[in-house]
């Protein structure tokens, strides 16, 4: 698995709109973001299928996979290669998310549900860490899995404390890293969960998932490696260069 190691790791998330869409304008957008967030000095960058809502549970039609290559094969052209790209194919398809990591030269995808069940907007969704891993093996080996734990937007199936789903995750799991979010999108990462993470599986790099911020990326990253941000970054709907630029000189 290629490394990202780097401290604090920030990863800008572009939000495409619904596809397929007008794909001219669904690429300008998002080679637009791409670029205001690696010009802005983030380490990453992750694509997602964000304005699809009502979201498929599991898997996505193949003309949603089709738009999502399109658009990050421009992603890929504008940054070249210098910063990691990865996919998040909403709600919780791992497998479309590692082909597009084949075709595209991805880095890593984030899994909402990877190991466990959880009860969301879109039904109960069960977690398919060994699928998911195996898949990454055959297709792309050295991709990462970053793995929600207790994702946003969703409640376990069963009672189970966060310490003990990122244990699972992570020694269970396989993932290679866990992000911990606030309550829905945008929603505050609570310190305390971050901090129970953290003592729970030390060696784990754990990524903050919704909420951060310029005035609270200070306090977050006490616990945590880095930094996934994208509603923060915005100005209307498109990412603006100027949070991107607060947010890093934050870190």
């Amino acid at each position: 698995m290629k490394s990202f190691s780097k401290k604090p790791l920030l990863i800008g998330v572009i939000h495409l709109p619904p596809l397929p869409g007008e794909m001219e304008e669904v690429i300008k957008s998002a080679v637009s973001d791409a670029k205001a967030i690696m010009e802005g000095g983030f380490d990453a960058v992750i694509v997602e299928n964000f304005g699809d809502t009502p979201f498929f549970k599991t898997a996505v039609p193949p003309e949603t996979v089709a738009a999502m290559t399109r658009a990050a094969v421009e992603i890929r052209r504008e940054i070249e290669g210098s910063i990691p790209l990865g996919f998040n194919v909403l709600r919780n398809d791992p497998a479309a998310a590692l082909g597009l990591c084949a075709v595209c030269d991805g880095d890593f995808i984030r899994v909402n549900v990877h190991t466990g069940a959880m009860l969301t907007d879109q039904g109960i969704i069960e977690g398919d860490a060994a699928a998911t891993v195996r898949k990454r093996d055959q297709i792309c080996p050295e991709a990462g899995i970053f793995a929600d734990i207790l994702v946003k937007h969703a409640t376990p199936l069963a009672p189970i404390s966060i310490e003990q789903a990122a244990k699972d995750t992570w020694h269970r799991g396989k993932a290679d890293a866990l992000i911990i979010s606030g309550t829905g999108t945008g929603e505050a990462t609570d310190l305390a969960d971050l901090k129970a993470v953290r003592e729970a599986v030390p060696e784990a790099q754990i990524l903050v998932g919704s909420g951060a911020t310029a005035g609270n990326a200070k306090e977050l990253l006490e616990f945590a490696d880095g930094l996934i941000v994208g509603t923060s970054l915005k100005n209307g709907e498109a990412i603006d260069p100027a949070k991107v630029a607060e947010l890093r000189a934050a870190c």
